[in-house]
């Protein structure tokens, strides 16, 4: 009854890239603090980077059943 990709897989991906995205802007905002200049794709990559690890990793985290104790 359960697909390949549930709905809470995607939901946990979502999760993990928005966790990701907010750790890229506190490396950018860190970075603007210590008064280094930050380029676009320097921002681009500290932004993507993290959300795409974060989304790979709410995956994985969820790749097992979700029922602690399945009947």
């Amino acid at each position: 009854m359960s697909s390949s990709f549930a709905p809470t897989r995607s939901s946990a991906a979502v999760v993990g890239a928005l966790v990701g995205a907010a750790a890229g802007i506190l490396l950018v905002t860190a970075a603007g603090t210590f008064s280094i200049t930050v380029s676009g794709a320097f921002a681009g990559l500290a932004l993507g980077v993290p959300a795409l690890a974060g989304a790979v990793v709410g995956v994985v985290v969820t790749s097992g059943n979700a029922r602690s104790n399945p009947r």
